[in-house]
């Protein structure tokens, strides 16, 4: 057995030490809602009727009880790409659940918001709270005491870590989320981000730039870049919590339908009345969250999730913070490139290997804990297979030995570079993160002049009026949770992406999110605290010199101690009403930090 990596030891056992009251009493929690909180033994007669009044066929085993009932919790709707293939599956899992003497009901629904959809518009200010919306709703589905075991259908940004969330606080139960998988390829990455900057710019037209997009998006299934949607089957992989290698399989496809089956048909026999009981809360521990970081690093995933982790691992009694991910980023060599930090899109990641090859060769290396108890394997090794068909026989071959494709997937040895490129950037400004991978070395130290701004809008505004055509720090304020709820800002990444290529020293610092798509711009994102809480970033004035510096992970103001602290903070914006961001207010004035999760939900239940 290869012995763990020092740094990635130490690391856990930091985050062990710092989390042991809250983790224990966590473990107490799911101990006592399985032995006597509400499940169906303890139903009265008219409660039981009326969760299985409308079963069916189904309707005398679920009333009998002596057999596995699974609560589907399903983010489907035929909007959403991504989800659009879970239109079929409660259906089909009840009779996959049927083969092996179970049921299955859907516990409940979940809105699935995308952020494909209300990029750069009014909606987007309800993206990060949806993630808390979804584990309300997981919590209600589940909270009607009808279920032994949960299978989760979710797949995209704030969905997955939505799910997760609500699951754990019925952590007793065991549970598996399943995948749909990513669309087929379309148009080329690199293509698409060519002709959106050349929208920027004004050389092309909106019918070009939507026909590009739609070349792009031209299907069922996942968005094909390696943004937070498939970071999340990334990390759900390095957890244990799918079947294997179920999570690049293509939607409407033969084996798609018998990774699914598999794991119904795996999740009837881990419940608690077997020999095999794997609840979920169990499955997520200390060691698991390090793994999910690991695979993060080590493959250039979202930076959402310096947010969405956190709140995951919170919601199982688990503290983690900035400073952790920072470590581990130190230590975990960048493994892979997918697009946006490489040409290759995840089907091609898939084909040349895919996470089944990244999860043996960062064992082989030491970089993960083998040691964790999976949904479907004797360890994490048990997950470095992919499924097969033979025939009609479903079997699971272990990972490529090599990978089939070194531009894209490296073993550690011979990494693409030696960290992991998410980095903690801090200073006189406060915490941000930075994503270094996905920025040419020479422009991972910037500093120049900045240009204030409190509104998105206001950056494109400048740059059509030439305004930023120069050596420019853009400062975007105002974005942070309890502002307007953390929108995404890539619709400026196409503007400062020009700026760049004409040569311009150019860089981001907003206390706004960008993820795994953001690109070329180096950016300090998340940046916390933020303007509404008080934080320096509010005191930053046009014209101040800013430096952001990834390898020596400072962010700070050239501005003296004194006089930045004798600023008065820019008054904040009046709150916008519409696309229903008024009923956001609640969740928005009780968010905690970005490092902490964002989540007034967590902070306002003390985990």
């Amino acid at each position: 057995m290869t012995e763990l990596h020092p740094e990635v030891a130490a690391v856990t056992a930091r985050i062990v030490e710092r989390s042991r009251e809250s983790r224990r009493a966590y473990l107490a929690l799911i101990e006592r809602e399985r032995e006597s909180g509400v499940h169906r033994p303890k139903l009265a007669c008219g409660n039981l009727a009326h969760g299985f009044a409308a079963a069916g066929e189904d309707k005398a085993a679920i009333r009998a009880g002596r057999s596995m009932n699974i609560g589907i919790v399903t983010a489907y709707n035929d909007m959403l790409s991504a989800h659009q293939p879970y239109g079929r599956y409660p259906d089909q899992i009840k009779v996959f659940a049927r083969e092996r003497g179970a049921t299955a009901q859907v516990a409940g629904g979940t809105p699935a918001m995308c952020d494909g959809v209300t990029q750069g518009q009014r909606g987007m200010e309800l993206s990060l709270f949806s993630r808390d919306t979804i584990a309300l709703s997981a919590a209600v589905g589940l909270s009607h005491g009808m279920f032994d075991g949960a299978a989760l259908l979710g797949i995209c940004d704030k969905i997955v870590p939505g799910l997760l969330i609500g699951a754990l606080r019925f952590g007793h139960l065991p549970t598996i989320l399943i995948p749909a998988g990513p669309m087929p390829s379309g148009l080329a990455n690199k293509e698409k981000q060519r002709i959106r900057q050349l929208y920027a710019e004004g050389k092309v037209g909106r019918e070009e730039l939507l026909e590009s997009e739609s070349a792009s998006y031209h299907g069922a299934g996942t968005c094909t870049f390696y943004g937070t949607a498939n970071s999340n089957q990334m990390m759900m992989d390095m957890m244990g919590l799918h079947m294997p290698g179920a999570s690049f399989i293509n939607p409407g496809t033969k084996l798609r339908q018998a990774v699914t089956r598999a794991a119904i048909h795996r999740l009837t026999e881990i419940g608690a009345d077997g020999n095999d009981y794997r609840p979920l809360g169990r499955c997520v521990d200390e060691k698991a969250i390090v793994n999910a970081a690991v695979g993060l690093l080590a493959t250039g995933g979202s930076t959402n999730h310096a947010i969405h982790l956190p709140a995951i691992a919170r919601a199982a009694g688990i503290v983690i913070d900035w400073e952790d991910l920072d470590r581990l980023s130190a230590a975990v060599p960048l493994i892979c490139r997918v697009y946006p930090n490489g040409a290759g899109d995840v089907n091609h990641f898939h084909a040349a290997g895919g996470i089944s090859f990244v999860i043996a060769a960062l064992l082989d290396a030491g970089m993960l804990h083998d040691d964790i108890l999976t949904v479907a394997g004797q360890s994490l090794r048990d997950h470095a297979r992919d499924p097969k068909l033979a025939g009609d026989e479903l079997v699971f071959e272990n990972a490529v030995p090599e990978s089939l494709d070194d531009t894209m997937i490296r073993r550690p040895h011979n990494a693409f570079q030696p960290d992991g490129g998410m980095r903690l950037v801090k200073g006189n400004l406060g915490r941000a993160t930075f994503k270094t991978s996905a920025v040419e070395e020479q422009r991972r130290t910037i500093e120049a002049p900045a240009r204030v701004f409190d509104d998105q809008d206001d950056v494109l505004q400048a740059f059509k009026a030439g305004e930023l055509e120069r050596d420019v720090v853009v400062v975007v304020r105002f974005q942070g949770p309890k502002a307007n709820g953390m929108p995404e800002l890539h619709k400026l990444t196409p503007p400062l992406g020009v700026l760049q290529d004409r040569g311009f020293k150019v860089a981001l610092v907003t206390d706004g999110r960008m993820s795994g798509a953001s690109g070329k711009v180096p950016a300090a994102i998340h940046l916390t605290p933020e303007a509404l809480a008080g934080g320096p970033i509010g005191r930053i004035r046009d014209g101040d010199i800013v430096r952001l510096s990834g390898p020596d992970g400072r962010l700070e103001v050239l501005v003296a101690e004194g006089d930045l602290a004798a600023r008065d903070p820019a008054p904040a914006p009046r709150p916008d009403h519409g696309t229903g961001r008024e009923l956001f207010a609640l969740m928005r004035s009780g968010a905690d930090g970005a490092e902490q999760g964002a989540s007034a939900m967590l902070a306002a239940a003390g985990l």
